[in-house]
């Protein structure tokens, strides 16, 4: 079956100190969990509980005012000690709701078979799911954390014709615990993909978009979308970075397109952890308490991917993993190349955490940035045919970061394949559009 890709540039990513994304294991339930009460999109929730007040499993803690955050839940039974407030490795001030454990569980060990959740024959219209998924704080879990349903509304507003895809493009090894999640829960991840086909109305296609390598993973998502009244394709991707990004997905999409002369149209692409967290809200009416997430880095003993309850202490995670081996220099949430840094180990698993790297001195390379050396290296992997050459030194001599003037600016779309490159360790996103990689892998 033919590969589409975009046409230039991008990198391969590869690092030995991932874990392996066959299986997962279940974390051990925190004896303390921390609820965020903020979004990462800025977005805000009032508390619906304080201290001394107790909590059940999945209950509702925290509403969102705003539309820009998901209502929160508690992820275990407890009683609230607090509320924490920290500042993140962004700046960001956050807060949340301190819990420490006690009671019993409504759903830990509860199957689709059981009683209190069975299966409720899905939602009946738009509306119906929009509620569902609002109430059970259904956010994009590989992403920024925007709600799903402002995702969703703002893709009905599109019209035409419109096909939902499926994202499983591995382009970064610490999407382990997204193969590990399509590995466990595959008919989760193509219910989910189907129930909000069906109820968004007018989407004409399903799309299971696999990398180069995973044939056989798409080939099981189509063989389990037979019979759902709504057509599905498999459309197999290049593996190089930054080729699950919308820009890059659509090339390979419009691809498809031209050879197979099947329209797709506008499209949204959502990811497996989005997709189960959608299904198990529409079906089951559970909020997302658990996400999986894949530990390691050169500081780690024995790098897993675990089952992770929403709020569990990033630094617990690590000591299931046997500890460190020695000093991190740097803990990153989500990917080493372009995830968030963790300033404290206290801070909490959120929806939206896909992979908790340590690192060593090793693994983080070496130097501090010096002069441009004109080495061509960024222009070679720019996915867009841009000269970061070129537009960095424009925006240098600008009075505003992201320089003014030149079409290059308004072009880049912040991958950040350009500063992985880069031997001179420049800040190249950070000066081309105002916005660094959100870890300076060479500080």
């Amino acid at each position: 079956m033919k590969a589409y890709s975009f046409p230039r540039g991008g990198i391969t990513l590869e690092d030995a100190t991932v874990p392996r994304g066959a299986s997962s294991s279940v974390a051990f339930l925190p004896a303390l969990s921390l609820i965020p009460l903020s979004g990462h999109s800025g977005g805000r929730l009032v508390p619906l509980v304080g201290a001394g007040d107790a909590v059940r499993e999945g209950m509702l803690v925290g509403r969102s005012v705003d539309g820009r955050a998901a209502n929160a839940h508690a992820a275990v039974p407890g009683r609230v000690v607090r509320r924490e407030q920290w500042v993140d490795g962004e700046g960001r001030q956050r807060e949340g709701l301190l819990v420490r454990m006690e009671g019993s569980f409504d759903l830990l060990g509860r199957d689709d078979k059981d009683g209190f959740l069975e299966l409720r024959g899905g939602v009946s219209g738009y509306g119906e799911l929009l509620d569902a998924l609002d109430e059970c704080g259904v956010v994009e879990m590989d992403g920024p954390g925007r709600p799903l349903t402002a995702a969703l509304s703002e893709f009905r507003r599109a019209g035409g014709r419109r096909s939902l895809v499926v994202r499983c493009v591995f382009d970064d090894p610490w999407l382990a615990a997204d193969r590990a999640l399509c590995a466990e829960r595959l008919p989760a991840v193509v219910e989910g993909a189907f129930v909000l086909a069906g109820a968004l109305g007018g989407v004409g296609r399903v799309v299971f978009a696999v990398s180069r390598g995973d044939r056989r993973l798409g080939a099981a998502m189509l063989a389990a979308s037979a019979g759902r009244g709504i057509p599905a394709s498999l459309v197999v991707t290049g593996a190089k970075y930054p080729q699950r990004n919308p820009r890059e997905l659509g090339i390979a999409l419009r691809g498809y397109e031209r050879r197979t002369k099947i329209e797709l149209g506008a499209f949204l692409a959502l990811g497996p952890a989005t997709l189960a967290a959608a299904r198990d809200a529409a079906m089951r009416r559970r909020p997302v308490l658990e996400r999986y997430v894949a530990v390691g880095g050169s500081a780690v003993h024995s790098p897993k991917v675990m089952r992770v309850r929403v709020g569990k202490r990033i630094g617990d995670l690590f000591e299931e993993c046997g500890g460190f081996v020695g000093e991190p220099l740097r803990v990153v949430s989500g990917s080493p190349f372009f995830g968030e840094r963790v300033r404290y180990l206290d801070e909490p698993v959120t929806r939206t955490c896909y992979a908790l790297v340590a690192m060593l001195k090793g693994q983080l390379g070496g130097g501090r940035t010096r002069g441009c050396v004109s080495c061509g290296e960024c222009r070679r992997v720019c996915p867009v045919g841009l000269d970061p050459e070129e537009l960095y030194k424009a925006a240098s001599v600008s009075e505003s970061a992201g320089g003014d003037g030149h079409p290059g600016f308004r072009e880049c779309h912040g991958c950040g394949c350009c500063e992985i490159v880069c031997p001179s360790r420049l800040p190249l996103p950070e000066a081309i559009r105002g916005k660094p990689l959100a870890v300076d892998p060479y500080e």
